[in-house]
């Protein structure tokens, strides 16, 4: 914008000067040329009138000549050319008048309709040349048949207004420049206001809501500032009271879920007791045992699903990192679940990284157990190490129907279900849950895929998810490889 602006005043000021120059040069071309032009006719008519007086009609060439000499001498020695009829007499003998009385001049003086003149160029050189019919004197309006030309240089006049045009050219490039200086200024005093409220504009952007431009002076720049600041009082408000809103909504889930592990613990105990003797119950009831036993499990996961989220959203989790074999983690998380004979391991030896074990673990159980629950067979988790050697890929695949583009996009949000008309207790092969630890056979609790995004983040990693070509899901873990013997 300065360069743009600078520009703009600098083409203002150039035009504005080249124009003024030409006016200038023109006006004072035409009042030296008019001046010139009329002195020259004055003189000529006055000194015509004071000398025709004794001029004897017809003349011959000797009076003719002396005729021509009298009224050069009377008008500053300019060339005069008397011509009557077939006679013509110069002032000057040796001068040459035939390329400077045109034949247009002398048509027109002939007509006898006054004073005329032209300005003629004639080897380089610009002159002017007057033209007057002499007429009879006592008021006798007809002419003579005498005709006076007078031959006037206007080198003098050429070279003023040259070296006017030349004066008025070297003034162009002092207004020029000052007019970039006084751009330069007018940018800086403009720009710098603007330039402040970027600079809170972004540091507002990058989450510093206390950023604010000062106010000074009542233009529209002014209005700006106030106005940027208003809307940051606002969006600061508007952030603290949902800050605030958001730690009561995670505190509130917090407390339930921490008042819920004591009656859920009480329950799974009797849970426990009633499933181990349901075989002894009537059926009816022996089915009931059996239901509350697996939604009493399933709760407390649920509870304990949100405790762990709970610990990410107060900035409470840590790491217990330290070098372990990645491919022995994978084995010992599958067979923790009896899922080794379900899954096909291609899994690389010697991988080391510095890890936490156990997060490692929930991320693998969440992964495997979503494919297992809502895919198809064959599962298989691969192991590898990108081309580059920086990062730890882990892939977990199915065979099934695979998501939907809208649940690829939402698969990682808290409690999001692709399929929300399924119940809990139905299996029909489709994908309906963003996953959780355990095969419970049902649906998890919509927190699992969040939970495994959160370890994977809090180790530097990602996970990501992609459709097979041949159908299926396809969910990527990738983990900084990083190796040493002290973890984080």
């Amino acid at each position: 914008m300065r360069v743009r602006l600078v520009v703009t005043f600098v083409v203002v000021a150039l035009i504005s000067a080249v124009t003024a120059t030409a006016l200038a040069y023109r006006d004072a071309r035409t009042a030296v040329l008019q001046r010139t032009q009329n002195a020259a006719v004055n003189d000529l008519r006055e000194r015509v009138g004071v000398v025709a007086a004794d001029v004897d009609l017809p003349p011959d060439e000797r009076t003719l000549a002396r005729f021509a000499s009298k009224v050069s001498e009377g008008i500053g020695a300019r060339i005069v050319v008397v011509r009557y009829q077939d006679l013509s007499a110069t002032s000057d003998t040796l001068a040459e008048t035939e390329g400077r009385i045109t034949a247009e001049l002398r048509a027109a003086v002939r007509a006898g309709s006054g004073a005329r003149f032209q300005r003629v160029e004639w080897r380089g050189e610009p002159y002017l040349v007057v033209g007057l019919p002499v007429t009879y004197a006592d008021g006798d309006r007809r002419t003579s048949g005498l005709e006076v030309f007078a031959i006037t240089a206007l080198r003098a006049e050429r070279d003023d207004t040259a070296a006017l045009l030349d004066s008025v050219r070297a003034g162009i490039v002092p207004v020029v420049v000052l007019a970039a200086v006084l751009a330069l200024l007018a940018a800086g005093t403009v720009l710098r206001p603007v330039r402040k409220l970027g600079r809170a504009t972004r540091e507002l952007a990058t989450g510093d809501l206390g950023s604010r431009v000062a106010v000074r002076g009542h233009d529209e720049l002014a209005d700006l500032a106030r106005t940027f600041n208003e809307t940051a009082d606002a969006l600061q408000a508007s952030d603290a009271e949902l800050r605030a809103q958001e730690a009561k909504a995670r505190r509130f889930v917090a407390d339930v879920s921490h008042e819920l592990r004591t009656p859920l613990a009480a329950m799974t105990m009797v849970a426990t007791v009633l499933e181990e003797d349901a075989d002894q119950l009537p059926p009816d009831a022996a089915r009931a045992a059996r239901t509350v036993g697996a939604e009493t499990a399933r709760l407390s996961r649920l509870v304990d699903d949100l405790m762990e989220i709970s610990r990410f959203d107060a900035k409470a989790v840590r790491l217990n990192a330290s070098v372990t074999d990645l491919a022995d983690t994978v084995r010992a998380s599958l067979a923790l679940r009896g899922w080794t004979d379900r899954v096909t391991a291609e899994l690389r030896e010697g991988v080391r990284a510095v890890v936490d074990r156990r997060r490692v673990d929930v991320i693998v159980a969440n992964l495997v157990g979503n494919a297992l629950r809502h895919g198809a067979p064959p599962v298989t988790v691969t192991l590898a190490v990108d081309d580059g050697g920086e990062w730890v890929v882990l892939e977990v695949a199915d065979h099934g129907p695979g998501l939907a583009p809208e649940a690829r996009e939402r698969v990682f949000d808290r409690f999001y279900k692709a399929d929300a008309a399924r119940t809990r207790s139905t299996d029909t092969g489709d994908r309906a849950d963003s996953g959780d630890s355990g095969d419970s056979g049902g649906q998890g609790s919509g927190l699992g895929m969040a939970i495994a995004l959160e370890n994977a983040r809090l180790r530097g990693g990602t996970i990501e998810v992609g459709q097979q070509p041949l159908g299926g899901a396809v969910f990527t873990l990738r983990l900084p490889l990083r190796t040493g013997e002290e973890g984080e």
